[in-house]
């Protein structure tokens, strides 16, 4: 749900406006050392995350959906780049630094974890992207591809566009534990495709405010996770309002809070539930979406790079 409010909720809103590619970044799996040596989860991620975007509303017919791996021109163009980027500069990216810290690997990453930001911004303008829909966390990556493109246009001639990040209009959903990174390693997630009694399970188990002992003390609304669930998800606003005036004068008890949010997300995620399991039914069909949509792709991603190596006169 975090990937829902970050990026795959704008995604389904901007087909209709915007020639859209879609990524599925299975290279980038690799520069996690838990990844290196499992190549078949990282295939089955792939299938995942191309389902959980199908599920999210986004049309086959309108988006290209392309595997990074399947592009080898992706990292020459990556490489190009790598050239306009400093060591330090890489390093000094806010989301890199988290990860980090976050996964513990101290110095134990790879040059490939290092590179990860230049690849995204290979993905990014090979196909001359102009908006690109992200969480909150992935901006410094957009900034990352603005200074390429520039530096890069000022250096050889206009080719790039400054992609512009488009952040969701929640920009970051906490964990079900509070926490302010949703992530599946912190067992704190909601995934697209949950089941409803591990929905409830979760719904029911979640931190709110931890100076409220008794129902009838007064809560507190700000920063507490159910009340962003619910207003992230929750369609019936004058609930939630009513919900929140309550809380804040002891009047009403966490449990009827949760399980309004529960019926609220059971009735969201039902539309994206049926879809997801529409596409896992027919995987032949998700599995030709991937590869007609990479190989257009790679078409485009080719014309990109002829024209950027006849820009630095490699031809």
């Amino acid at each position: 749900m975090g990937h829902y409010v970050g990026s795959l909720q704008n995604r389904a809103k901007l087909q209709d406006e915007y020639e859209t590619f879609i990524v599925i970044a299975d290279m980038h799996a690799l520069a996690y050392p838990k990844y290196v040596d499992k190549p078949k989860t990282v295939s089955e991620n792939v299938r995942k995350v191309l389902l959980g975007n199908l599920a999210a509303g986004l049309d086959p017919d309108k988006v290209t959906f392309f595997m990074e791996s399947g592009i080898p021109e992706l990292y020459e163009l990556a490489t190009l780049f790598s050239m306009y980027v400093s060591h330090n500069r890489a390093l000094r990216n806010p989301t890199l630094k988290e990860e980090i810290r976050e996964k513990d690997l101290g110095d134990a990453f790879s040059l490939g974890f290092v590179n990860f930001p230049i690849l995204q911004v290979a993905d990014i303008l090979c196909v001359k992207a102009h908006l690109v829909p992200v969480g909150e966390d992935q901006l410094p990556h957009i900034e990352l591809a603005r200074e390429v493109a520039r530096k890069f246009n000022s250096t050889y001639g206009e080719i790039f566009p400054e992609p512009e990040g488009m952040v969701g209009e929640i920009k970051r959903l906490v964990g079900l534990d509070g926490n302010t990174k949703m992530t599946k390693s912190l067992d704190n997630t909601i995934n697209l495709n949950e089941p409803e009694e591990e929905l409830k399970r979760k719904i029911m188990g979640m931190y709110t405010d931890p100076k409220r002992i008794h129902a009838t003390d007064p809560g507190t609304v700000k920063g507490n996770p159910v009340f962003i669930y619910h207003d992230a998800f929750n369609e019936n606003k004058e609930e939630v309002k009513d919900l929140k005036q309550r809380y804040e004068k002891g009047q009403v008890g966490d449990i009827e809070v949760k399980e309004k949010l529960y019926e609220a997300m059971s009735r969201f995620l039902k539309p994206i539930i049926t879809r997801y399991q529409m596409f896992e039914n027919d995987i032949p069909k998700v599995e030709e979406i991937l590869e007609s949509g990479t190989q257009k792709t790679r078409a485009i991603v080719q014309e990109t790079l002829q024209e950027t190596k006849e820009k630095m006169n490699f031809l």
